[in-house]
């Protein structure tokens, strides 16, 4: 699901922004994007994603400000000085003359601040973990709300498709009657003028009727439709056994249009049910792709 949440944090040592964007994925994807300093505490905030995130493509992002030790001028001299000695000893080896350019120094990362503390501060890893935790329930909150609104679309589709089936079991009953009266327009044009023996036929028509039986893939249809809308309003992590029951659904709906295909204008009205229930189960796969 999608969202999006920052969360500032201002310390002594300086200021801190951490903003985490989600985007629809079947796995749980995270992509850092961290300033310098705060490299070092990427597992610390991967640890603290996974507890509450367990689905979708994340980016999230953290911009360290280091604020100047009061009375500091503000400018790295250290880190000045090592680029004015690596300037001029590549000017020494290479044996040209030139002169150091301060403009592209100054644009140097962390040539203002003063120097980096040799190790950080584990205060600051604990501000940026408080701070994701604080940014992941901003994000799951949107995600919840835009997650109950396609709880609700999925069970509306099942509904839908319950119908479906209900109706296409409606026309399946009148399918005996009508294999029998395809069957006997034909042997009538292939044995005509031989007469047709009303048993024999009735015995065809029964076991075309059988092999065309679709009593066992409706019923199952209908079951994995109920578990869907049960699943959808039960909440929390329900995108992989969701996944499981559209792949059911879908198999027996094609199950029935193979099954059917010969049913004449029956297996016609049938068909474009089940296709119409086919569509449902794709949208409803879409929606799944939003959900954890």
């Amino acid at each position: 699901m999608t969202g999006f949440a920052r969360v500032r944090r201002t310390l002594a040592a300086g200021d801190l922004v951490l903003s985490i964007k989600s985007v629809n994925h079947r796995g749980l994807d995270l992509h850092f994007r961290l300033a310098p300093d705060l490299d070092s505490f990427e597992s610390a905030l991967r640890s603290a994603v996974r507890r509450r995130v367990a689905r979708g493509h994340l980016d999230i992002h953290a911009a360290w400000d280091r604020r100047a030790s009061d009375g500091a001028s503000g400018l790295n001299l250290p880190l000045l000085e090592a680029w004015l000695a690596a300037f001029r000893e590549a000017a020494r080896e290479g044996g040209i003359s030139a002169t150091p350019d301060l403009n592209a120094a100054l644009r140097i990362p962390g040539m203002f601040g003063g120097p980096a503390p040799a190790e950080p501060s584990p205060e600051i890893e604990r501000e940026l973990v408080a701070a994701a935790e604080e940014a992941l329930e901003m994000l799951n909150g949107f995600r919840e709300r835009e997650g109950a609104a396609i709880a609700q679309d999925i069970r509306r589709r099942c509904e839908s498709i319950s119908g479906l089936a209900a109706q296409i079991e409606s026309i399946r009953s009148r399918a005996a009657a009508a294999f029998h009266a395809r069957l006997k327009e034909r042997l009538e044009e292939l044995l005509r003028p031989a007469a047709i023996d009303p048993q024999r036929l009735a015995q065809e028509a029964a076991l075309a009727v059988e092999r065309s039986d679709i009593s066992e893939e409706l019923l199952r249809l209908q079951v994995h439709t109920r578990q869907a809308a049960e699943l959808a309003a039960s909440g929390g992590e329900i995108g992989k056994k969701l996944d499981f029951l559209l792949q059911e659904m879908n198999r027996e709906t094609n199950t029935l249009l193979s099954k059917t295909a010969a049913l004449g204008e029956i297996g016609l009205q049938i068909t474009d049910l089940a296709l119409a229930a086919k569509g449902e189960i794709d949208k409803i796969r879409e929606q799944s792709l939003n959900l954890e």
